[in-house]
């Protein structure tokens, strides 16, 4: 059964309007009906997509179900509706022929089941590739000129502008305007773009595009100098948005009215980059060195917590607090990850310190589960149940590198020659199969007698992807035999630092001790040594990946509801419709209106909540310092 797919492709809006689609469709219709006699047909129509590739969605498609062997016929106005780039036709021309799918354009009429054929095609495709860098050089100039001249060549419109057809420049929106002003007037009290972000978020001020503002948004917009009348282009590639040598921008001083004053520009410039070589005499008294700020990460939403002071103690300290940005941001309250230096300076000194002294105690004799014991020695573990496997598995061969027992050396020996027999094998496999490929090229090429062009493009893909197999396989192989001589130099240092403090050989490490003691930047220094990344969930170190590549993962023990000794028990049973009935009408309650309410004491009042939740009546969100409940959808 012959089945034409007809496709059609333009690339501007303004072929699209001069009915460009409807007169190719009707042309291929015809030409398929009274030509080729095949009134089976589907059109696949892809408009406003450029011919340079192929990642065009009706494209895409066409090829998909022409490789399930819908079509036997392509049929095309104009060779370069398909594309413009030769090694994209190629391909595609060289999987129509292996789906037994004959190719016909219209217009240059070329017969492709002939040597002649095939290669006055790809003769007339190299010029409509030629045609087509012409073409993109030309619009070039012509941007370039526009851009010289200071007028618009599209884009985004900054924040503060409006654009509109027929208009030569973005000119100022009023109420955009009043935005601009308030950001750069915000920064100047407050310096710093984070704080910005977030009291911009607080009052529902939108961006451009109505989404949130992020410390990167501000920064963007103090930095555009497009607000003090100043015209940029061609300072970014297209491509990778990388920026180019100065020589090749446009810049154009005083083009446009602009919005903010210069003084005012050049002040908050001036600010920002004080702000980032720490120069700034503000940022010296008031900036405090948070130990584990850029390696911790979110373990609920993979966003990177950002550090701050926590409330301060009876004794006057003031520890760090790490907050989940995301959890400031309106489309992401579910997310209100946290976590502060009283629980993680505690746990991570003592685990580095166990795993430091795991290097100095560990001999072939050591089993995993002594491992593991080693490395949650001491009170602050108390809760974890466990280490997962995988991690201490990687630590024990990273370990045992250096034994120098003769019965575990054999045995990474035997796992190292298992390994070097199983790389030999694919690579030999390889080769096998590489001299199979190059016979079948010998038979196809110069054997008189040999195979037809379809069995040999059937062959070699079977063979090509064969070889593709076992490339994947010893690439496998190289990094399971890369994990078992894993770096573990990193502890050293480290090590040298616990000897000199005296802490190597402390059960638990005192933190609040070491912080009067020791410079507060050489713990932090000491913890980059070791750690790359800490991942937190639900206030409790959720993993721990090491400089060398090493994560161990923690699996905490259930704990179960320790509800607080009341003179009644299950008190949800007795006032859960007081607190429905309160949910209703206020939408959320506090521990504080359920002491009002029912009269219970502050401990009582916490026994109900802890019942409330258990019961999955009602929900918590928010944070230590405001947490409120609401009942459970």
């Amino acid at each position: 059964m012959k089945k034409s797919a007809l496709y059609i492709r333009v690339s501007t809006q303004y072929q699209i309007d001069k009915d460009s689609l409807p007169l190719q469709r009707e042309d291929l219709i015809n030409y398929s009906k009274y030509v080729l006699g095949i009134d089976d047909y589907e059109v696949f129509e892809d408009a406003g997509f450029s011919g340079k590739n192929t990642d065009r969605p009706a494209f895409q498609d066409m090829m998909h179900r022409i490789k399930n062997h819908e079509f036997s016929h392509l049929i095309v106005w104009k060779i370069d509706r398909i594309s413009r780039n030769l090694l994209d036709f190629c391909t595609m021309y060289d999987e129509l022929k292996e789906y037994n799918c004959t190719f016909i354009s219209k217009n240059e009429k070329f017969d492709t089941s002939s040597a002649m054929g095939e290669s006055m095609l790809k003769i007339i495709l190299v010029f409509a590739e030629l045609e087509r860098k012409l073409t993109s050089e030309r619009v070039s100039a012509v941007m370039l000129s526009r851009a010289e001249k200071g007028l618009w060549n599209g884009a985004s419109v900054p924040l503060g502008y409006k654009y509109t057809k027929g208009m030569k420049f973005p000119v100022i929106d009023d109420t955009e305007a009043i935005t601009i002003k308030y950001i750069y007037d915000l920064y100047v009290n407050n310096g710093s773009t984070p704080k910005v972000a977030y009291q911009l978020n607080q009052e529902k001020v939108k961006t451009k595009r109505g989404g949130v503002w992020t410390p990167k948004t501000v920064g963007d917009i103090l930095r555009n100098p497009f607000y003090v009348g100043t015209y940029r282009y061609n300072v970014k590639t297209s491509g990778t948005r990388r920026w180019k040598e100065k020589s090749e921008w446009v810049v154009i001083e005083n083009n446009h009215p602009g919005i903010v004053p210069v003084e005012l520009f050049e002040k908050v410039n001036t600010m920002l980059s004080d702000n980032y070589k720490g120069k700034r005499q503000f940022q010296r008294e008031n900036t405090n060195t948070h130990i584990f700020s850029q390696i911790l990460v979110c373990g609920k939403c993979g966003s990177n917590l950002t550090a701050g002071l926590d409330a301060p103690r009876k004794d006057g300290y003031r520890p760090s607090r790490y907050t989940c940005y995301s959890s400031r941001n309106d489309n992401m309250n579910n997310c209100n990850n946290f976590i502060s230096d009283i629980t993680l300076l505690p746990f991570i000194l003592n685990y580095i310190a166990n795993f430091i002294n795991l290097q100095n105690r560990i001999t072939q004799r050591h089993s995993l589960r002594d491992i593991e014991k080693i490395l949650l020695r001491g009170k602050y573990f108390a809760d974890v149940e466990c280490i997962d496997r995988k991690g201490l598995e990687e630590t024990y061969l990273s370990f045992s590198i250096g034994f120098t027992d003769s019965s575990l050396n054999n045995q990474l020996d035997n796992s190292e020659n298992n390994t070097n027999s199983e790389l030999e094998n694919l690579k030999k496999e390889k080769i096998k199969y590489e001299k199979a490929l190059s016979r079948l090229e010998d038979l196809y090429l110069f054997d008189e007698q040999g195979i037809s062009k379809k069995d040999y493009l059937f062959k070699k893909r079977d063979i090509t992807e064969h070889i593709q197999k076992i490339n994947e396989d010893i690439s496998n192989v190289n990094k399971k035999n890369s994990n078992i001589t894993t770096d573990i130099s990193f502890l050293n240092k480290a090590g040298n630092f616990l000897i000199h403090n005296e802490l190597s050989n402390k059960k638990n490490i005192d933190y609040r001790e070491l912080l009067q003691t020791i410079d507060i930047s050489l713990i932090k220094d000491f913890v980059n040594t070791v750690i790359n990344k800490i991942e937190i969930n639900d206030k409790k170190v959720y993993s721990i990946t090491f400089s060398n590549g090493i994560t161990h993962r923690f699996l905490y023990k259930v704990k179960y509801l320790q509800v607080i000794r009341t003179k009644e028990k299950f008190l949800y049973r007795k006032f859960e419709p007081q607190i429905v009935e309160y949910l209703n009408e206020n939408n959320s309650i506090t521990r504080k209106d359920i002491e009002t309410i029912t009269g219970l004491s502050h401990s009582s009042a916490n026994a109900l909540l802890l019942e409330l939740l258990e019961k999955q009546i009602i929900e918590k969100k928010g944070n230590s310092v405001a947490t409120r409940y609401f009942l459970r959808a």
